[in-house]
C-alpha cells in the first residue's frame, strides 16, 4: 500500500465558494507571459487603457459577453478573474485594516501587525495614518496582493459594537481626514485602497440581514461623511459594500447610494467591490454599480447575468459598465504585468518596527493621573498585575487578525525597561472560551498539534487520501481545507494526545462547525452531530460545550474528533438551499486551579511601591461576526473585583485597559491613574512600557466617548433592533453630541487625554470675519509647552451654529492639528475653514446649505475643555452638493 501524502496546510485552498456551492473554481493565475512592469510604467490614463481592453472583448462576436461576464465575480476567494489573452491579469486582495495578512486566515504568512483602526485613531495625527499607509501597501506587496480591503470608516454608534476596535471614531470628520491620509499612503505606492463598509454596517447581530433605518440628514451628515472626505481628498480606487440593507434595500443594489449619491453626486470614478458572500441579487446589484462580486460564486451571476440579458433586464450598456470598472481597477493596481503570482513573503522590516511603536505611543491614551502616579521611577519596584499582563493582546477578532511577525508582552517590556524589581501575578480568568487545548497536544511523532485524516465524501468511506498536520486545535477550516483532493463534500478524522502537567479535575471544551463528536480515549465524550444552538463564532458554530474529567499529571489521553462539513443546524440547510460549507471545530482546554490567583495579586500588589493592573478585553471579546453583550469587563465581575482589591492593598494603583471600545470602570473614581491602551499589535508591549516610565509622554486623545453607564449611550433604545430592523432613532446626535445634546456627562469626553507635560493655548485669531461660498478663513492659534518634558497636543476646533432653521448641534468637529513640542516651546498652528465647516444637509431641498448668520468657533483640548472661543459670519446663505 502506497503511503498517504502528508503535508500542511494547502496554502491555496480556499472554502468551498464561500457562502453558496459546492464547486471550487480553476483560478487562472496569469502566465509569465510579459516581465514585471514597475507601476510608475503602466498607462497613465488608467480608465482609457481599461476602456481600450474592453472594446478589444467586445470586438469578438462569440464568447465576448462570456468574457466580460466572467469579470463581474471573483475567480476563487482573493483574486479577480485573468483573461490571459487579452493581456488581462488577476490582481489580489487581501485583508485587512491594521495589517496585510494574505492568503490564510489562521497561521498564514507572518506579517506586520498595527495598532487597531481606533488605536490610530487616538493618535489623531494624520501624518503618522499617511506614514502607516505607505508601510501597509509594502506588507500588501509582500503579500503578492494588489488591493488592501481596508480602510473600515463605519461609525461608533453605540458602545458595544462588535468592530468598534476595527473603526476610527464615533465622529464622521475625524473618521474622513484620517481615513483620506491612510489611502493615499496606500496608493501612492500603487497598492488599492477598499473602504468600507458602504453603508449603515455598525452592529454585527444580524449583520447580513439587518435592515439599518437612516433618515437622509443623518445619512448624509455622519455615515456617509466619511467616505465623502476621503473620496474627495484621496480617491480611494475600490469601495466595498455592505451586507445589510439600508432603508429597506441591500446595501450591494441601493440605487440611492451608489447611484445618486456615490457615482452621482459625488462623481465616484473607481471601482465596487462587494462584501464576501454580500451580493443579493442578480439585476439590481448589477445595475447599481456593484461592480464585482467576492468571492467566487455561481449563484448570481455568471450565466444569470446572460439570462438576464437576453430577457431585458439588463442591457449590454450594464454589462459593459462594470467590466470596465474591473479593468480600471486592474489598471490602476497591475496593468499589463502577466508575470506568475509570486508566493507570499515576509518582509520585517525595522522602520515598520519604528513606526508601530511610534503610532502605538502616540495612540495610548492617558485617562486619569492623579498625584501624579505616572511615569514610574524606573528604580521602583513593580507589581504587574492582571490578566493581560502577560499575553499578547495585540488585536480584535475577524477580518483584522492575522499571523505577527512577533509580539511583545507587556510584562516583558517593564521588566526591560525599569532597573526595579518587578513581580507578576495574573489575577483572574477573562477567557470567553477555554483557551486552545495546543500547549498540552502532541500528534503521534511528538510535535505540537494534531493530525487530520481527510476523506472523500462526508460518510468516512475508503482510506484517507490526504493526511495534515495541524499546529493548532483552532480547527475552523473555512479558508484551508484541501477541497481540490476530498471534493466539495467531506470528512474528516482529527487525532491528538493531551498531556495535562497536574493532576486535577480538568476541562475539555468542544465547539463543531459542522456535525462533530469528540471521543476521549476511544469513549464518546461530547456528540454534536446533529447541534441546534449556535454560539457566537464568526463563521458559524455551535456554543462551546465542556467536560470535566479527572486527569493525572504528565499521563496523555487520546482525543479524536470526527467531523464533516455539512451545514448545521439542518434547518439552515432549507433556509440556505445549501447542504455543504466550513466544517471544522475548535478544541480548548483548562486546567484545575491551584492558587487563589486574587489572593496572589493582593499580595503582590501589598510587597511593590506601585501596582500596574493590566485588564481589558480581547479578540475574543471584541470580534467581526457578533456585538459585545455588556460594557462590562469580562467575565462576571472579576476585573472589576481585581482592580478593587490591588487598589485597596497599594493606593499607587495604576490601571491599564486593553480595549477597542469603551468599558465600564465603576472603580474610575478610587484608582488614581488610568491609561487606555486599546489594541497595540505587535509593539503593544514596548508602547505600553515607553509610556508607563516616561520614555515618551503620552499624547492619545479619545476618538471616543466613554459614558458612565451604558443606559446613557445614545443608541441604548435602539440596539440591536427588532424583527430585523434597526432604527437610527438619535439621528444626527451620536457620541459627543448626544451628551452635549442632553446634558449628560460621560466619564471621560470625546478628544479627552493627559500627558505628562502642561500646555497653554494662545487666544485664536481669524484671517476672516466673512466666509463667502468658495472662500477659506484661516485660523492661527498658539500653544506653548509650559512643563519640563517633550509632549505632543492635538488642538481641536468646533464650530456652532448660533441659529439654524433646523435643529443642529451644540457644536461640531471640523479641524483639528497635532504639534510636538519641546519644553518651553511654542508653536502657531494654522487650520482652514471653509463651506464643509458650517453646513448641514437640508432635506427640503435635497442639497448642503452655509445658512446666513453667525457661527462661533470654539479652540479646546476637547469637546468639554475648551479654551478660547472667535467668531465669523455668512452673509448670505448658499448651497451647494459635493
Amino acid at each position: 500500500m502506497a503511503p498517504l501524502p502528508s503535508i500542511d496546510i494547502d496554502p491555496n485552498a480556499s472554502p468551498v465558494d464561500s457562502m453558496d456551492t459546492n464547486t471550487t473554481p480553476d483560478t487562472e493565475y496569469s502566465p509569465p507571459e510579459s516581465p514585471f512592469h514597475e507601476h510608475k510604467g503602466f498607462v497613465e490614463n488608467k480608465r482609457m487603457a481599461a476602456r481600450k481592453k474592453l472594446g478589444q472583448l467586445t470586438q469578438e462576436e462569440k464568447s465576448a459577453d462570456e468574457k466580460q461576464v466572467s469579470l463581474l465575480t471573483a475567480a476563487d476567494f482573493w483574486r479577480t478573474k485573468s483573461i490571459p489573452e487579452k493581456n488581462i491579469p488577476a490582481v489580489k486582495t487581501s485583508d485587512g485594516p491594521n495589517g496585510a495578512r494574505g492568503g490564510i486566515f489562521v497561521g498564514g504568512t507572518k506579517a506586520a501587525l498595527f495598532p487597531c483602526g481606533i488605536s490610530l485613531a487616538a493618535t489623531w495625527n494624520k501624518d503618522i495614518l499617511y506614514e502607516v499607509g505607505k508601510h501597509l501597501a509594502d506588507e500588501t506587496k509582500a503579500r503578492s496582493a494588489n488591493i488592501l480591503l481596508a480602510p473600515t470608516v463605519c461609525m461608533h454608534r453605540h458602545p458595544l459594537g462588535g468592530r468598534n476596535f476595527e473603526s476610527f471614531s464615533e465622529d464622521p470628520l475625524l473618521t474622513g481626514k484620517l481615513a483620506a491620509q491612510y489611502i493615499r499612503g496606500l496608493q501612492e505606492k500603487g497598492v488599492s485602497a477598499t473602504i468600507k463598509h458602504f453603508v449603515g454596517n455598525e452592529q454585527e447581530t444580524h449583520r447580513l440581514t439587518i435592515d439599518s433605518k437612516i433618515g437622509e440628514r443623518p445619512l448624509r451628515e455622519i455615515y456617509l461623511k466619511p467616505f465623502e472626505i476621503a473620496i474627495r481628498e484621496a480617491n480611494p480606487w475600490a469601495i466595498m459594500s455592505s451586507y445589510n440593507l439600508v432603508n429597506g434595500v441591500h446595501a450591494d443594489m441601493n440605487e440611492h447610494t451608489l447611484i445618486d449619491i456615490l457615482r452621482g453626486e459625488w462623481g465616484y470614478d473607481g471601482t465596487v467591490i462587494s462584501d464576501w458572500g454580500g451580493i443579493n441579487s442578480t439585476v439590481e446589484s448589477l445595475k447599481a454599480g456593484c461592480d464585482i462580486e467576492f468571492p467566487f460564486s455561481t449563484k448570481w451571476r455568471f450565466e444569470k447575468v446572460l439570462q438576464a440579458l437576453e430577457d431585458g433586464s439588463i442591457t449590454q450598456q450594464d454589462i459593459d459598465r462594470a467590466a470596465e470598472n474591473v479593468l480600471t481597477l486592474v489598471e490602476r493596481t497591475k496593468g499589463n504585468d502577466m508575470s506568475v503570482e509570486e508566493a507570499e513573503r515576509e518582509d520585517n522590516r525595522e522602520e515598520t518596527r519604528q513606526l508601530i511603536r511610534e503610532a502605538g505611543v502616540q495612540g495610548i491614551t492617558l485617562l486619569k493621573n492623579e498625584g501624579p502616579i505616572l511615569p514610574i521611577s524606573k528604580k521602583a519596584k513593580v507589581a504587574v498585575i492582571g490578566p493581560n499582563a502577560n499575553r499578547a493582546i495585540a488585536g480584535g477578532g475577524g477580518s483584522a487578525t492575522l499571523n505577527p511577525y512577533y509580539n511583545t508582552l507587556p510584562l516583558d517590556s517593564i521588566r526591560k525597561a525599569t532597573e526595579g524589581e518587578v513581580t507578576y501575578a495574573m489575577g483572574c480568568y477573562i477567557h470567553k472560551w477555554l483557551p486552545v487545548a495546543s500547549p498540552f497536544c502532541t500528534d503521534k511523532s511528538g510535535k505540537q498539534g494534531v493530525t487530520i485524516e481527510w476523506f472523500k465524501g462526508d460518510k468516512f468511506q475508503n482510506k484517507p487520501v490526504i493526511t495534515q498536520h495541524r499546529s493548532n486545535t483552532d480547527l475552523f477550516l473555512w479558508d484551508s481545507a484541501p477541497l481540490a483532493q476530498v471534493g466539495p463534500e467531506w470528512s474528516a478524522i482529527a487525532t491528538t494526545h493531551l498531556t495535562p502537567t497536574t493532576t486535577g479535575k480538568h476541562t475539555i471544551s468542544f465547539m463543531s462547525v459542522g456535525p462533530g463528536k469528540l471521543y476521549v480515549d476511544d469513549k464518546l465524550a461530547l456528540d454534536l452531530w446533529d447541534w441546534t444552538e449556535e454560539g457566537e463564532a464568526m463563521f458559524d458554530g455551535s456554543v462551546d460545550y465542556l467536560v470535566d474529567m479527572a486527569m493525572e499529571a504528565d499521563t496523555p489521553v487520546t482525543l479524536r474528533v470526527e467531523m464533516t462539513n455539512e451545514l448545521r443546524p439542518l434547518a439552515k440547510q432549507k433556509e440556505t438551499n445549501t447542504t455543504h460549507k466550513y466544517g471544522g471545530c475548535r478544541i480548548g482546554f483548562k486546567q484545575e486551579d491551584q492558587v487563589d490567583y486574587l489572593q496572589q495579586a493582593v499580595d503582590a500588589a501589598k510587597a511593590a511601591d506601585v501596582a500596574v493592573v493590566i485588564v481589558g478585553l480581547d479578540a475574543e471579546w471584541e470580534s467581526e461576526g457578533y456585538d459585545r453583550q455588556t460594557m462590562d469587563l469580562p467575565s462576571d465581575g472579576s476585573q472589576d473585583r481585581l482592580v478593587e482589591a490591588v487598589a485597596r492593598a497599594n493606593p499607587r494603583t495604576v490601571v491599564v485597559n486593553q480595549s477597542g471600545s469603551p468599558v465600564a470602570m465603576p472603580w474610575a473614581a478610587r484608582v488614581p491613574a488610568i491609561l487606555q491602551a486599546w489594541y497595540q499589535g505587535q509593539e503593544a508591549g514596548n508602547a505600553l512600557a515607553d509610556v508607563l516610565f516616561g520614555e515618551r509622554s503620552p499624547s492619545g486623545k479619545l476618538p471616543c466617548t466613554f459614558p458612565r453607564r451604558l443606559e446613557d449611550a445614545p443608541a441604548f433604545h435602539n440596539w440591536p433592533g427588532e424583527n430585523l430592523e434597526v432604527s437610527y432613532g438619535e439621528g444626527v446626535y451620536i457620541g459627543y453630541r448626544h451628551y452635549e445634546r442632553a446634558k449628560i456627562e460621560p466619564l471621560f469626553p470625546f478628544g479627552h487625554g493627559l500627558s505628562y507635560t502642561t500646555f497653554e493655548y494662545g487666544r485664536p485669531s481669524l484671517s476672516s470675519k466673512v466666509l463667502a461660498p468658495e472662500g477659506r478663513i484661516e485660523l492661527i492659534v498658539a500653544v506653548s509647552n509650559v512643563g519640563e518634558v517633550t509632549g505632543s497636543e492635538t488642538v481641536q476646533v468646533y464650530v456652532r451654529d448660533e441659529k439654524s432653521r433646523l435643529p443642529r448641534p451644540e457644536k461640531e468637529l471640523v479641524a483639528f492639528e497635532k504639534v510636538t513640542l519641546e519644553a518651553g516651546e511654542t508653536r502657531h498652528l494654522r487650520m482652514e475653514l471653509d463651506k464643509h465647516a458650517v453646513g448641514y444637509y437640508d432635506t427640503a431641498i435635497k442639497r448642503w446649505i452655509a445658512e446666513e448668520g453667525r457661527f462661533v468657533v470654539c479652540v479646546g483640548a476637547s469637546s468639554a475643555d475648551i479654551k478660547y472661543s472667535t467668531a465669523f459670519e455668512v452673509k448670505e446663505s448658499f448651497t451647494w452638493v459635493f
